[in-house]
């Protein structure tokens, strides 16, 4: 587990899990809130780099298997 997200609020979460976070209106990020993970118009969930702009699929096509360790996402408080 990282210690980083111990403070932040929920964390380990498998896609399912994100995914009903951020239907629920919670916001969820990857690895910091440099990364919030978003729902696009088109329905697709994505993790956002504030930074750039560039966003990456939360997950493989497979639709289960993250675009990062599970422990790494985590919702805001």
């Amino acid at each position: 587990m990282s210690n980083r997200n111990t403070q932040l609020g929920t964390h380990d979460m498998n896609a399912t899990q994100i995914r009903d976070a951020i239907d629920a209106g919670k916001k969820v990020f990857w690895s910091n809130k440099g990364y919030p993970v978003i729902k696009d118009s088109k329905g697709q969930y994505l993790i956002k780099c504030t930074f750039s702009k560039m966003c990456l699929g939360l997950t493989w096509a497979d639709g289960e298997t993250l675009n990062g360790k599970a422990d790494d996402f985590f919702v805001e408080d």
